[in-house]
């Protein structure tokens, strides 16, 4: 027989709770303590900051995912499925392989010295002017870190920001997270007498442009080539824009990480090179657009030092720096292309030519089972509208807009993955897009062939 200490040792551990705790009212003490604190966390964090509130969607999250569970060919998502030019790639191995240790460590915060070396070089070309590089270039994480510095850097609670519709999705967000009104104004479409749509036809109505701007304006966000329509703005249109923002001394935030993808003969117009504008211009690039590497998420801010400053004050506090192997091979391949940049190997130049092949051939598979594409001028998306495709949504939430309802059917019964347009407008304006879906037609030749069969058999189906 076990003696009775042993006993009861043995009982204590059949029936020691799950807990570890020596007996049932330590059980119960312990489940209380961790309740209260559930009750507590829950009802302190439930609620958002209040520059949080109402931003907490996003359609990249949705929509990836839902790629992701259908395994559709993703004609959505923005970015190439083949590999960036060779010399960038091989330049990233070099830099963190071959070209010393300190390669591998922090560089300067506001951007590594050979790099903003070598956008100056460029940038003094296509702005006409030389720039300070130490004072008026900024290495951001990808646009978005330019975006986001931008907006932080200059925006104050009540300050209001003009919004050109379509816009890329995170400029309404970042608005509201400085405290700062979003002050939205659509692109109307013309009546061009034409069959056929064109990036063109949209345009900004010039009363109405007008009567956005107040004394409460801080900035208005200019994206050209625009994301997701692909205009290319006309010198007038601009012009129109730049003597608005003289007028009431407004700020010029200009996305134009589609600077180089310009088709049918269209000039890229940088709004900082017209009269009275630099001082008051803030121009976006990307790398990850300008060399086909968006995975590598590098971007920059150009401006007047008086205003990048408060930029660089953000970056500080919040990136400090970007790495350092991927700005050194960044910095490479301008300095290459600097070299050829008046020559047709220029890869500013090249990638154009590339890519209108494949716009073109995406508007001819979506013309033919029905689809109305708008031709883009610039960038690498085309809008297509959704009318003539009569399909029945009602598996979907009734309370999206019906693009996004569109665009999810498709994706899980056709295996084909694009993005609702309606997702680049503010609530109110919805309605104005939802008839629009945007494709991506920086992909594999075989990859829109796969689209084009979906597509094919798509259309047979409904024969």
């Amino acid at each position: 027989m076990l003696p009775l200490a042993g006993v009861l040792r043995l009982v204590r551990r059949v029936t020691r709770p799950a807990c570890g705790c020596d007996s049932l009212l330590e059980t119960r003490t312990v489940t209380s303590q961790i309740d209260l604190q559930r009750r507590m966390s829950s009802q302190k964090f439930a609620k958002p900051p209040k520059r949080l509130e109402g931003i907490d969607k996003n359609v990249w999250v949705e929509f990836v995912q839902l790629v992701l569970d259908t395994k559709a060919v993703n004609l959505g998502q923005g970015f190439p499925d083949f590999f960036p030019p060779d010399y960038v790639t091989k330049g990233l191995v070099d830099a963190a392989q071959n070209s010393g240790p300190l390669t591998n460590q922090y560089t300067r915060g506001f951007g590594h010295p050979r790099l903003i070396a070598a956008i100056s070089k460029v940038y003094n070309k296509f702005l006409g002017r030389e720039l300070d590089p130490a004072k008026e270039v900024l290495i951001t994480v990808g646009a978005y870190g330019s975006l986001f510095c931008g907006i932080q850097g200059l925006v104050e609670s009540g300050d209001e920001v003009i919004i050109i519709e379509p816009y890329f999705d995170c400029y309404e967000p970042m608005v509201k997270m400085a405290g700062g009104t979003p002050v939205f104004i659509p692109l109307r479409l013309k009546d061009s007498g034409s069959s056929v749509l064109s990036s063109g036809d949209f345009y900004l109505d010039p009363e109405e442009l007008a009567s956005k701007f107040t004394s409460k304006t801080k900035a208005i966000i200019v994206n050209t080539p625009n994301n997701p329509l692909g205009k290319v703005y006309k010198r007038e249109e601009l012009q129109m824009i730049a003597d608005l923002c003289i007028k009431h001394d407004v700020v010029c935030m200009s996305d134009e990480v589609y600077e180089h993808m310009v088709y049918n003969g269209k000039e890229h117009i940088r709004i900082a090179t017209l009269p009275g504008m630099w001082e008051r211009t803030i121009t976006i690039g990307s790398a990850g657009k300008t060399f086909s590497v968006t995975g590598w998420k590098l971007g920059w801010s150009i401006g007047p030092s008086y205003l990048l400053k408060h930029l660089q004050t953000v970056h500080q506090n919040s990136i400090y720096t970007c790495p350092t192997p991927i700005q050194e091979a960044v910095a490479r391949g301008f300095e290459l292309e600097f070299a050829r940049i008046n020559s047709d190997e220029c890869y500013f130049k090249s990638l154009a030519e590339e890519l209108k092949p494949k716009r073109d051939n995406m508007a001819r598979v979506l013309t033919e089972v029905g689809f109305k594409p708008v031709i883009p001028d610039g960038g690498y998306f085309m809008l297509a509208e959704i009318s003539n495709m009569k399909v029945d949504l009602s598996s979907e939430d009734p309370d999206q807009p019906y693009d996004y309802k569109f665009v999810k059917w498709m994706t899980k019964n056709k295996g084909l993955a694009t993005i609702p347009n309606s997702a680049f407008y503010c609530a109110e304006h919805k309605p104005l897009a939802e008839k629009f879906i945007r494709f991506c037609f920086i992909k594999e030749d075989s990859t829109i062939a796969q689209a084009e069969k979906i597509i094919k058999d798509w259309k047979a189906s409904m024969e």
